[in-house]
């Protein structure tokens, strides 16, 4: 028997959610949380396999009940039921210990077929939070090729500035102008996404360019 805890604010949905589930053969609703506080209250007392969590609540959020779940009973599982299909939310979640994320419009089997696998110790993301992690990860890929398009100039250039060179310095060292220095400084900072002098130079550190 799969012992779950509702957290839901909105008592229609909580109602909703323990009548789906009570007609399941193997889960058992053990208890229902309006908000993140009351959640860890009654996580305590009741010992559930599998947190329910909503995301926005009064009190405390969805995202501060599970970091603090997951540092209190790492064991227990959680699995959060949101609206939202914000990347930052469902990053965030994740990087707090939930071990899934479903939207609330997956009809009910796909909820209890999450329950199931969180509970064994899986992981399981809707579709259209799927989608959503998938587009972050082609954005950081996109990002991390772009990061690796500077020219021999540039990246000689790149170097100078991060052994802390001048402008004028570099101009010299290279034989160019002042303002062609510039104009590549400029253009490395655009491809690294980088605005500081101190974040060019740890990127040339970290990429054995120093």
């Amino acid at each position: 028997m799969i012992r779950v805890l509702l957290v839901d604010d909105h008592p229609l949905v909580l109602e909703g959610i323990n009548a789906c589930l009570s007609n399941v053969a193997g889960i058992e609703v053990v208890g229902q949380a309006n908000n993140g506080l009351e959640a860890l209250e009654l996580a305590e007392a009741l010992t559930p396999d599998v947190v329910l969590m909503d995301v926005t609540m009064p009190v405390m959020n969805g995202l501060e009940a599970t970091r603090e779940l997951k540092r209190r009973f790492p064991d227990y599982r959680v699995l959060i039921l949101s609206m939202h299909e914000n990347r930052e939310y469902i990053l965030q979640l994740i990087q707090s210990g939930a071990a899934g994320y479903v939207l609330k419009d997956v009809p009910s089997e796909e909820l209890v077929t999450a329950i199931e696998i969180v509970n064994q110790g899986g992981t399981y993301f809707s579709s259209k939070a799927s989608e959503t992690l998938m587009k972050q990860f082609e954005h950081s890929r996109h990002t991390d090729i772009q990061r690796q398009e500077l020219t021999k100039r540039e990246k000689t250039v790149l170097k100078h500035l991060a052994e802390g060179d001048s402008n004028k310095e570099i101009a010299r060292r290279l034989d160019i102008s002042v303002r062609t220095v510039e104009t590549h400084r400029q253009n490395i900072k655009q491809k690294l996404n980088i605005q500081t002098a101190a974040g060019l130079a740890k990127y040339a550190i970290e990429n054995n360019m120093i």
